[in-house]
């Protein structure tokens, strides 16, 4: 699930480990700096938007609208969200610069493993993603050559990955449920996956602004929460697609609007 990866990419970029260390240093005096950086096709997930959107001071309309595409894979039946690349010739992230990545400290999980790939999924009802990690050896990146060695939990704690796949995760357990959509209400379904996927702030405008709280039992603490943390609203999300989509028993109704 998780992997950067750029369009044409040939077959052969994907290695397995050999060895329980790889070599590896990127920085800006190396010749291949920012290459990296061009004609992905990166698929953002939920807290990839949460951290960036929140970087740039942006709401999460104007986020998706500057600075995303929505495309649907013939392998996903979900609507995924990619980083729009900058419209010129070397289509670049939008976020790189000379001097290397505007928003480092906020970047997506997929650049943060960079050189690593990580094929994740979650068996259904397990507690732990089955992953997969794998080098992406492309042919422009001489970082490779350099005499930096890391083992594979030093570079995702150097990294700060485990934050993101723990966060990634709990999306990815949505996203390859076996669980039956059901045909009825279908396109409402899509809308919702995707608002309270990637736009909470339209998310949190749905559960406080509609009868949300007068139908489903959510104490005031959370509720608190809710209205003032995103991390809290986006983990919430995850509980309330788990009902609004598959009908799992992740949210408790309250007795009148069971009974009515």
């Amino acid at each position: 699930m998780q992997c950067l990866n750029q369009t044409k990419m040939p077959e052969n970029v994907f290695k397995p480990f050999e060895g329980n260390t790889f070599n590896f240093r990127c920085h800006k005096d190396i010749p291949c700096f920012n290459k990296c950086c061009a004609k992905l096709r990166l698929i953002l997930t939920p807290y990839d938007i949460l951290r960036m959107k929140k970087y740039l001071g942006l709401s999460s309309d104007e986020f998706l609208e500057r600075y995303t595409e929505t495309v649907i894979e013939d392998h996903s039946r979900f609507p995924m969200v990619n980083l729009k690349m900058n419209s010129e010739k070397d289509e670049t992230c939008p976020f790189v610069t000379k001097q290397g990545c505007s928003i480092y400290e906020d970047r997506p999980g997929a650049c943060r493993l960079y050189p690593i790939g990580r094929a994740s999924t979650m068996t259904y009802g397990g507690k732990n993603a089955r992953e997969k990690f794998f080098i992406v050896s492309e042919e422009h990146c001489l970082g490779f050559q350099e005499k930096k060695s890391w083992t594979l939990d030093e570079w995702l704690n150097h990294e700060g990955v485990s934050e993101y796949n723990a966060m990634n995760d709990q999306w990815l357990e949505i996203i390859t449920s076996p669980k039956d959509l059901g045909a009825k209400d279908a396109t409402k379904k899509f809308q919702m996956f995707f608002m309270a996927s990637y736009n909470l702030d339209k998310f949190r405008e749905f559960i406080f602004k509609s009868r949300f709280f007068d139908l489903f039992e959510v104490n005031e603490d959370l509720k608190e929460k809710l209205a003032n943390d995103d991390v809290d609203l986006m983990k919430f999300s995850f509980e309330w697609m788990k009902f609004s989509l598959f009908g799992q028993k992740t949210m408790k109704m309250k007795s009148h609007a069971v009974t009515s």
